[in-house]
């Protein structure tokens, strides 16, 4: 562990790396908060058998990088619990309240939805300790997950990318991976503005059909509780094979790393446009770079989740949130693609020397040892 914390080390964090274990619950967590120059940082929680430390600490330095990106007076951080987020109601209610009570004097942290959790999630939370966004309407929040927040940001940056990557979205044909809370809601909202949803896969395979799936029928068809591999509105497919869909869109929205230096040869897309964190090792994108594939940063296309829970922590409406994610990410994909070409260099590199700049810049105003600013600051013009 040592070995691991020192090579981790730079010059923005972490800040802090918190293990924990409840012997009555059984639960064991993880928490990276990386920086807090901007505030207190914002950061979801995600539950899987597998996920570990070394995960946490790259979703961590994401949010940071998000944060700032986004201009929100918020660090970064992120949780991990391992379990399954399908185990019975009452042992995930014990465990994540476990997990909420193990950083619960870490104020800095606020934590948030994300894969395996959700508004229940984040209300269990907020019971415990008092404060954590993505909570249900019925006790003041903003269901971000519910309303698809990120998905209203990927929608965003699309049309930015319509306008720099000769992309016309009016019968674009768009695949999606993980057709979960992010996917089904970009989904809908590019078929909003004429896209082709023209393959879908989430945890047990998927469905293609090149003219394009019907999309309110297989929205029905997944709210049922149904996979979408069983949807006979198109031919079955199996993970894998969503690489080799023909298509100008392609959205990773579940799992780190689905796009590796080992598969990322058979993507057949123009622009990948991530809904996940990390969905794609940092080679792979190199390599889709010099194949000309536009990879928009993920945690650039990506920040409506967190711009939505940064309205929500400062009192903001639901409105108030559909329009600040608009208007930020849209000016962030659009920055970030004009410096890319300017420096020529990747989006990637682009987006983060221009996110760095701004997590150091905050820094420069915070006195040496000053812990971050607490509590629920007053309602910003978001």
């Amino acid at each position: 562990m040592l070995t691991e914390w020192k090579r981790w080390i730079d010059d923005l964090g972490p800040a802090k790396v918190l293990l924990s274990h409840d012997p009555v619950t059984g639960m064991r967590g993880i928490l990276v908060v990386d920086n807090v120059a901007a505030g207190p940082a914002i950061g979801g929680v995600r539950m899987a058998p597998d996920v570990t430390v070394e995960e946490v600490r790259r979703l961590a330095r994401a949010m940071t990088l998000k944060n700032a990106a986004a201009g929100l007076p918020h660090g970064g951080a992120k949780g991990g619990i391992l379990g399954d987020p399908a185990m019975p109601e009452l042992d995930k209610e014990r465990v994540v309240r476990a997990f909420a009570r193990s950083f619960g004097p870490l104020t800095e942290y606020i934590p948030g939805p994300d894969m395996g959790t959700d508004e229940r999630c984040m209300a269990w939370m907020q019971d415990e300790i008092g404060r954590s966004v993505g909570l249900p309407r019925v006790v003041g929040g903003i269901p971000l997950d519910d309303i698809g927040a990120t998905g209203w940001g990927l929608a965003a940056a699309a049309e930015v990318v319509q306008e720099q990557a000769s992309l016309d979205l009016a019968g674009a044909r768009v695949a999606v991976q993980g057709f979960g809370a992010v996917g089904r809601h970009a989904s809908r909202f590019l078929a909003d503005k004429g896209a082709r949803i023209v393959a879908v896969t989430d945890s047990r395979g998927g469905v293609a059909k090149a003219e394009g799936l019907d999309l309110p029928a297989l929205l029905a068809h997944k709210a049922s509780g149904q996979p979408v591999r069983t949807f006979e509105g198109g031919a079955p497919i199996e993970h894998e094979d969503l690489l080799e869909v023909g298509c100008e869109i392609w959205i990773p929205a579940a799992r780190p790393d689905v796009l590796n230096e080992e598969n990322c040869g058979r993507l057949k897309a123009k622009v990948v446009l991530p809904g996940a964190n990390i969905p794609a090792t940092e080679g792979a994108e190199a390599q889709l770079h010099e194949r000309g594939v536009l990879v928009v940063p993920d945690f650039i296309a990506n920040a409506g989740g967190v711009i939505c829970a940064a309205v929500e922590y400062h009192g903001g409406t639901q409105a108030q949130a559909f329009d600040a994610i608009a208007e930020k990410v849209a000016a962030n994909t659009r920055e970030v693609l004009e410096r890319s070409r300017r420096d020529q260099a990747t989006p990637r590199a682009a987006a983060e020397a221009m996110a760095r700049e701004r997590v150091r810049e905050a820094m420069g105003f915070r006195r040496a040892g000053l812990p971050a600013p607490q509590g629920r600051a007053p309602a910003l013009d978001m």
